[in-house]
């Protein structure tokens, strides 16, 4: 331990003494002025499916200071995105000024003297920089976090690293080392320290370090989405990479269990609550509820007789429901579960994850009773390896059909189809699920019609907007047309069930200038890392 913590301390301050790694991508972006001391280029992955790169680079400049510069490029189901971030550090690798671009979104840290003023979206604050904190914003390229961990080894690994943010609801990173492993890379074994950061997004990242204070491969969030971040000459451990880091998730998941404190489990009784019950009976006020062995045993009034020596939960002033279902997850993560317990989700449908993760996670939660919702799940199939969703791609009937008995031989309940799918694959996929007796929701496939994905085999539509769309005559919603209506009777005839998504749809149109809690106010109780990426989201006003 101690000795590699003196190499990353020794790495960080003599930075300019490494070797350079030469990479093609180099040549894509403008040279930057200053001697070139290190480059690197990360592969993207999003599902563990392959959408762009980052390149980087380090330059010492005239004053000594050193630049980093870095570009991140991805394509992610044709939606093309450049972020490109410069930081600037001095002595002890203290940040001076760090300004990101992404799309038309610029956001800038400075730091002059004690003095740091953050410009981000979610507005402008000048504060006293405290003497050891570093910067950053909720989507951090590789790179920079690399500067950030390399600044965290110098300044002697605090407990809480502060990040300096537009917002004071920011809490301070908390990083840790986790654990050391080692992979094969090019027939030798490379050694990596693994780390956990917890409050750059929401949920836990996991990163590794090599011995030369680089940061070998991330796992985040921070597009709401798993994603892996790895630098090229890792690429052949992906996939060990990814089995260490759902390892580190269950951990996670049982720290998280340790610090929640049961009051009542096995048999109890619930009384005071109004009682919801979901039938659309009328709502009963002080009720009782009697829990005998984890199930419920008999559901009354105050009247009700409660025997005795039975443990006894107060509720009065509470509402009490049965759980609810979450029908459009992407289970990205263990932070998830109890998030969607506290709110009173009791069964999630994922709607395409990935596969280690989910089966991991599903078990833990079953057998171990893991903090989590009883999880049912969908694999995603798609196609095209530009275009494509996802790290299921099949191209042709019998990948198409493989890929669903590889699902259902994890226990899955559903295939979930997307964009890119052939018709012929459709076809082939919604007749092998069903023969094992799964169903099959999704998108609409861009080659076919809603109607023609109905016949093609599909049961459920995830998103109105492949509804609405059918029901359109002459660019306007109509419901009257013989079109239309035709439509409805079909999907009544194939009892098609609409996921219709409706509160993202909300989350993601919405105008910036309308408050997101106007319409969701549970964004104000939300942890800031979850409740800042929401308010972001939205776009201009329109008339």
């Amino acid at each position: 331990m101690q000795i590699i913590l003196r190499i990353a301390v020794l790495f960080c301050l003599t930075l300019v003494v490494l070797p350079v790694t030469v990479s093609a991508q180099s040549s894509q972006h403008p040279v930057p002025s200053g001697i070139l001391i290190e480059h690197g280029t990360y592969l993207i992955h999003l599902l563990l499916h392959t959408i762009g790169t980052e390149s980087y680079d380090i330059r010492e400049q005239s004053d000594h200071h050193l630049v980093l510069t870095t570009t991140v490029a991805t394509n992610d189901r044709g939606m093309k995105r450049t972020t490109v971030a410069t930081l600037e550090f001095g002595p002890q690798l203290a940040p001076i000024r760090l300004e990101q671009h992404s799309g038309d979104v610029t956001s800038s840290t400075e730091i002059k003297g004690i003095s740091a003023t953050i410009h981000e979206a979610s507005g402008i604050r000048t504060i006293t920089k405290p003497a050891v904190a570093f910067v950053g914003f909720a989507s951090m390229p590789a790179a920079v976090q690399m500067a950030m961990m390399r600044y965290w080894i110098v300044h002697h690994q605090p407990v809480r690293l502060p990040i300096l943010r537009a917002s004071p609801q920011a809490l301070p990173l908390e990083i840790k080392l986790v654990g050391h492993e080692a992979f094969p890379i090019k027939g030798k074994m490379v050694r990596l320290a693994r780390y956990t950061v917890r409050n750059l997004i929401f949920g836990r990242e996991i990163l590794w370090m090599n011995d030369s204070g680089r940061v070998a491969a991330l796992m985040t969030f921070a597009g709401g989405l798993p994603q892996e971040m790895i630098l090229d000459e890792y690429a052949e451990a992906t996939g060990s990479l990814v089995r260490s880091g759902v390892r580190q998730e269950m951990l996670d998941l049982a720290d998280l269990q340790r610090d929640v404190h049961v009051k009542a489990d096995t048999s109890f009784a619930i009384v005071g609550a109004r009682l919801i019950d979901g039938t659309g009976a009328a709502p009963v006020e002080n009720a009782t509820v009697i829990i005998r062995n984890n199930r419920i045993a008999a559901v009354g009034g105050a009247a009700l007789s409660i025997p005795p020596g039975l443990k006894i939960v107060h509720a009065e002033g509470k509402s009490l429901l049965p759980g609810l279902w979450e029908m459009h997850s992407h289970y990205s993560g263990v932070e998830f579960g109890p998030a969607l317990l506290a709110a009173g989700v009791t069964t999630a449908r994922d709607c395409g994850g990935e596969l280690l993760f989910l089966t991991t996670v599903r078990r833990e939660i079953d057998e171990h009773h893991a903090l989590g919702p009883r999880l049912l799940l969908a694999g995603l199939i798609d196609s095209d390896p530009i275009l494509g969703f996802g790290e299921v791609n099949a191209e042709t009937p019998e990948q198409g059909v493989a890929a669903v008995d590889d699902y259902a031989d994890q226990h899955f309940q559903q295939i979930k189809v997307y964009t890119q799918l052939s018709p012929a694959v459709l076809r082939a996929v919604a007749a092998e699920a069903h023969r094992r007796g799964l169903t099959v929701t999704g998108h609409v496939p861009a080659a076919v019609t809603t109607a023609e994905g109905i016949a093609e085999g599909m049961d459920q539509i995830n998103h109105l907007q492949y509804v609405t769309r059918a029901l359109m005559v002459n660019g306007k919603l109509d419901l009257e047309a013989p079109q239309s209506k035709s439509f409805l009777a079909l999907l009544k005839e194939h009892n098609i069930v609409v996921d219709p998504t409706e509160g993202w749809g909300e989350m993601a149109g919405h105008s910036h200038s309308i408050d997101v809690a106007s319409f969701e106010p549970g964004v104000n109780a939300a942890p800031f890392t979850l409740a800042s990426r929401f308010r972001a989201m939205g776009g201009a006003a329109s008339d």
